[in-house]
């Protein structure tokens, strides 16, 4: 069985990859599992010098991994280098880790009590088809500097980066069967992943409802597991802020990457005595957007991944109240302009639900805590801005706003030296950040008797 690849801005099938059975699987798992007898037992030092080397070899292909990526989901070539270059940053940052994963002495009486981190053993990681190379680096980079084991399984459409990171990965010396990419089906591999008795831990990004199914299904063996799943983060501007600045970069927090983002500001909350101004230079700069050929270096936003994305985000299009859009390209490929819909009402579903695409709802509020009120109205809980000139408000709003991750003055939502992940139904678990091997390890506690 084979899956056929589509280039997002041409609509052109261009490679069949094959999918992996439930046997694979189970002997890709099977082979982890014994390269994880001797993975862990490396020395810390050689273990970090192997991941130097490996960030070394992505570094080297980072134009090859951007192209592969441009043509197989469609993001533009800036960011995709930009994303290729996070798997490097990823590896060289957690490359630190395996000479400094602590134990602790605890003080006791009658002896010497001591603490180890033990990795868990394979970890199976479930990539989404959104952002392959970092969502799959923020995963294996961590789990292979705690001493595990990795098998990961890309999206079913959107599997070539993650391949040939494989192939580096082996390049650069990483032993055979330390990080496997086992591409196909959630309902083959994924599933496997979660019922292998094998498999110690499960890492899935992506919708909340399969999320669930994925950690009801470990919890049938108590595995362990991290979500990062879906988001409906909001945008607050309040008057006194930077209004040519939060108008400006707004476009970037929701239609980067064509909006197919579990990060994007798809909500803008402008207090109601700037909200005129706001969307007059909102406007301004979403037609400003230059949407054409994501390989074109001045491209800003590509086409949607596939045509079932495309008509999924449509059909909120055409129920809403288009207040304007962008431009995008005519002709073959599955392209959507950036659209801003003016909200009356949170029932609507294009203000409630995750669109997933390059549409924005924008509605006016009173004061902060009405604000507060509109951001936390949503069973998610993932990131979000917030922009202020009051830093007295900033840290109360900050504070009061139900999210895992927020920026003031600012979009940025992921940087791999801090923590990442979702309140309420946005996940569970955090990802990134300096405790992150941790969360690949088990603690044990042992006594020493001095008896």
């Amino acid at each position: 069985m084979t899956t056929t690849l589509v280039n997002p801005a041409t609509g052109a099938s261009f490679r069949e990859v094959p999918s992996t059975s439930a046997a694979e699987t189970d002997a890709g798992i099977e082979k982890a599992q014994e390269a994880f007898v001797s993975w862990r037992a490396i020395a810390p030092g050689e273990r970090a010098r192997l991941l130097r080397a490996f960030a070394a070899v992505v570094d080297a292909h980072n134009e090859e991994l951007a192209r592969l990526e441009v043509e197989n989901s469609g993001h533009t070539i800036g960011n995709a280098r930009w994303e290729a270059g996070n798997v490097r940053d990823c590896l060289n940052y957690y490359s630190a880790a395996p000479e400094r994963l602590f134990g602790r002495q605890i003080p006791v009486a009658g002896g010497v009590d001591v603490t180890f981190r033990e990795p868990l053993g394979v970890v199976g990681i479930i990539v989404p088809w959104n952002f392959p190379m970092p969502i799959a680096g923020w995963g294996f980079a961590p789990a292979l500097a705690a001493g595990n084991t990795v098998v990961l399984k890309p999206a079913e459409i959107t599997p070539l980066t993650a391949m040939r990171i494989a192939e580096l990965a082996l390049e650069a010396g990483i032993p055979e069967g330390v990080f496997t990419v086992l591409p196909g089906q959630g309902s083959v591999v994924g599933q496997r992943f979660v019922t292998n008795p094998l498999v110690r831990k499960v890492c899935f990004t992506g919708s909340t409802e399969v999320g669930k199914q994925i950690m009801a299904g470990c919890a049938d063996q108590v595995k362990r597991v991290t979500l990062e799943l879906g988001g409906k983060s909001a945008n607050v501007v309040f008057a006194d802020a930077d209004i040519a600045k939060a108008a400006a970069t707004a476009p970037y927090a929701v239609f980067d990457n064509a909006g197919q983002d579990c990060c994007a500001r798809s909500r803008i909350l402008v207090e109601r005595s700037a909200y005129d101004e706001f969307v007059g230079r909102l406007e301004t700069a979403v037609h400003g957007m230059k949407v054409v050929d994501p390989g074109q270096d001045d491209s800003e936003m590509g086409p949607m991944v596939s045509a079932r994305q495309r008509d999924s985000v449509q059909a909120y299009i055409d129920g809403a109240s288009i207040a304007f859009q962008g431009s995008a390209p005519d002709g073959d490929g599955y392209w959507l302009p950036p659209t801003v819909v003016e909200s009356a009402s949170t029932d609507e579903p294009v203000w409630r639900e995750e669109v997933f695409g390059p549409v924005v709802a924008v509605m006016a509020f009173d004061d902060e805590d009405h604000a507060v009120a509109l951001a936390n109205d949503t069973e998610y809980g993932l990131s979000g801005s917030i922009y202020t000139r009051d830093l007295g408000r900033a840290l109360r709003v900050s504070r009061a706003v139900d999210s895992g991750n927020l920026s003031v003055n600012s979009h940025s939502s992921v940087r791999y030296w801090t923590p990442f992940g979702g309140f309420k139904q946005s996940g569970l678990g955090r990802e990134l950040g300096p405790d992150a091997p941790n969360a690949f390890t088990e603690e044990k506690n042992v006594f020493f008797s001095d008896e």
